[in-house]
């Protein structure tokens, strides 16, 4: 819009032909100088320079858009670009019709709770480094095109990071460039993508950070480790943000339960699970909304697969 001509933006005749004279031909030279700029080179008065500026400037600029229709825009226009079904009955209506194309969804949970029984039929790569995940990507992103891949999974982010930075955290993400790169494929390529993601302890520095937590900084510190009060999302805060939806897998009351812990449009809800030899199976497709720390919390009863970064 900048650059759209000052003769084609209905000023006057008379007015848009002193514009051109003094060679400000578009929007932009016109709104480079002041007010009184204007007056000097275009030796007119004040009054015909603001009328002028004003109708330029209401032309030349995009409509006005409150922060609340530009949600709803892209609400709609997730929901136009289409889901892919999980054939989870309860779970796609929650979700709208499922796993959404063009924003990152992430599955996250125990190793052996069923993250990577979510999908079939997909060609496998296997990176043994961080640095030939980014090589990786590099080429998945030719392969969108010359294949038209309609689905990208991740299996695990977490693994690469811990395998290359050891099991501290370290004080800057390592996955930043690689969690930008994955958002532009789903949203330039409008396909869902998926990544899992592992679990690990709450270190006892981050109890105080993690608003869902109900215990105090003091007694996780004098208390021993309670896993099932205690386990987070790897990857930490910076990961979380970059994820539209978080499906958390875990072990609740001998049950197998997958909920919607995070979405901008879809409800906290609670599925119980099997896994049986034709897949994933719920067993209720009502589920159970889950309200407060029982949204974000992940209950695992055991210690098998977690990353303990302490």
């Amino acid at each position: 819009m900048a650059n759209k001509l000052i003769s084609e933006m209905g000023l006057p005749r008379s007015m848009a032909n002193v514009f051109i004279a003094r060679n400000i031909v578009t929007a932009k030279d016109a709104l480079s100088l002041s007010e009184f700029e204007l007056m000097e080179v275009l030796d007119v008065g004040l009054e015909e320079v603001t009328r002028a500026v004003a109708h330029i400037s209401e032309i030349s600029c995009p409509p006005y858009q409150t922060a609340l229709s530009l949600l709803e825009q892209r609400n709609q226009n997730e929901y136009l670009a289409g889901h892919l079904p999980t054939r989870l009955k309860g779970l796609d209506a929650a979700l709208f019709g499922g796993i959404p194309f063009g924003v990152v969804t992430e599955l996250v949970g125990p190793a052996g709770i069923g993250k990577t029984q979510m999908a079939g039929r997909i060609l496998v790569l296997q990176p043994a480094s961080l640095s030939e995940f980014t090589e990786s990507l590099q080429h998945i992103k030719v392969s969108l095109l010359q294949h038209n891949v309609k689905l990208l999974i991740i299996d695990s982010m977490a693994a690469l990071a811990s395998g290359e930075y050891g099991l501290a955290p370290p004080k800057h993400h390592p996955l930043g460039w690689h969690i930008s790169f994955i958002k532009s494929l789903a949203e330039c390529y409008r396909i869902p993508v998926v990544v899992t993601n592992q679990v690990r302890s709450q270190s006892r520095d981050e109890a105080s950070r993690y608003l869902f937590q109900e215990q105090s900084r003091a007694e996780t510190i004098e208390d021993p480790p309670n896993f099932n009060s205690h386990l987070v999302a790897a990857l930490g805060i910076h990961w979380a943000h970059a994820v539209t939806i978080r499906l958390v897998l875990e072990f609740r009351s001998g049950q197998r339960v997958i909920k919607i812990a995070k979405s901008s449009i879809s409800p906290s809800m609670g599925f119980c699970f099997n896994i049986t030899s034709s897949g994933v199976s719920l067993l209720d497709d009502e589920g159970v909304e889950m309200m407060g720390p029982e949204a974000n919390t992940i209950s695992w009863e055991g210690h098998i697969g977690i990353i303990n970064y302490e």
